[in-house]
Formats: structure tokens, sequence, C-alpha cells
């Protein structure tokens, strides 16, 4: 049985607001549930600790589940929302859609449910921009600045250097009882499906969502 969840607090540090936002005349919010609602999951639920939010998913026919006030804190672990949420709602499988990241399409969803069968955990990732074995610094108390990864032989071109990738959250794909074998997704096996990083793309900032605004407004998906 796969659960799929849309986690969707009412705070946001970065972007006030930002589920209900709109973004180029959808809340952003929406384009989650819209893609969800197409996927068969066996069930799909909307957790969150606003009655706006709740509402406006109950519009979309989605079930909404409240969330404990615990759990709806700038500190608090989406791995620990995972847990609540499998344990209030049978299930296999947790698959998170992030609703930061509106430019995700099916094929993601399903891809990463089917390679879940060889991993613990399956994150969508990208091939990062940065490389931290080539133009990454670190800075140490001591005020000096390092490689954060340092080798033997500096790597002096990108392309030397070892492909490394940035998780995204746009699907994240979790076997139930891995979630209470451990604490956080990077002590289980971890598997990832490179997508392009347009999809992966996550909001976070109002650069962030400009982009994103300017994207679907010249068709760029």
């Amino acid at each position: 049985m796969i659960l799929g969840t849309i986690c969707a607090r009412g705070g946001s540090k970065g972007i006030p607001g930002k589920n209900n936002k709109h973004l180029h005349g959808q809340r952003l919010i929406g384009y989650t549930i819209e893609l969800a609602k197409k996927y068969p999951f066996d069930k799909l639920i909307v957790s969150t600790d606003s009655e706006e939010i709740a509402d406006y998913a109950r519009a979309w026919h989605v079930e909404v589940q409240i969330r404990p006030p615990h759990l709806a804190t700038d500190e608090s672990s989406k791995w620990d929302v995972f847990r609540h949420l499998a344990e209030t709602n049978p299930c296999e499988t947790l698959v998170d859609l992030d609703t930061g990241c509106p430019f995700r399409n099916y094929q993601d969803i399903s891809r990463t449910i089917q390679k879940l069968k060889d991993y613990d955990v399956v994150f969508t990732a990208y091939e990062s921009e940065r490389n931290p074995y080539f133009n990454m610094v670190e800075e140490f108390p001591t005020w000096e600045i390092y490689h954060v990864v340092c080798d033997d032989k500096a790597i002096t071109r990108r392309q030397d250097a070892p492909k490394v990738y940035s998780l995204s959250p746009s699907v994240v794909a979790i076997k139930r009882e891995v979630l209470f074998k451990v604490n956080h997704w990077s002590e289980s096996l971890l598997g990832i499906l490179e997508v392009p990083r347009s999809r992966g793309f996550d909001i976070d900032t109002m650069d962030d969502w400009n982009y994103a605004e300017w994207r679907m407004r010249n068709d760029r998906y």
C-alpha cells in the first residue's frame, strides 16, 4: 500500500505564507495536489497545521490530517512528520511530494517508487552545479578557509572532479519500516533518481519564486 503525502505548514521563514501564495495564478500547493491526484496512490493525505491549507485541500477532495503542534514548528523534523503519518495511516511505502517543487512530472513519481525496491529511501536528485572537490570551501573556527574535500592532488578542472548530486525533495519514497529503524535518511540505504535540475528545482527564496514565475509565464517547463 502506497501512501502519498503532501506536507504543508502554514508558516515559512524564507517566503512567508509560501504554500498559500499564488504562483502564476494558482496557489503553490495547488501544483503538487493537482499532480498527486493523477497518480494512483492508495491514499493521499495533506498534512498541515493550517486551516486555510486544510480547506483548500478539501476543496480538491483530498484527505487532510491536522498535525500536532510539536510537528508544526520551524524546528520540527520532517522525518518525525513522516513517522506520524505512517503511524496513523496504513502503508508499506510513504511517498512525499514537496510543495516547493512545482516542476516535477508523473514519471518522476513512478520511477522513484520503482527504484525503491533496491533501497530503503530514494530521493530525486540532480547533478550539483557546485562540487566540494573543486569549488566549495569551508570556514574553520580559526578563520582559515579550506576545500570541503581535500585530496592529495588538487583538482584544477571541474570535469576531473567526481560527480556529486544535490538531493531534491521533489519526490521522496521511503519504506515504512525504515522510518522507525533510523532517525534520518542518511542512516539508511539511500538511492537517487537523477532528474534534470529544471524538474528538481526547489523554491526556497524569493529569487527562486521569481524565477519559477518567469518559467511558468514563458512556458519554460
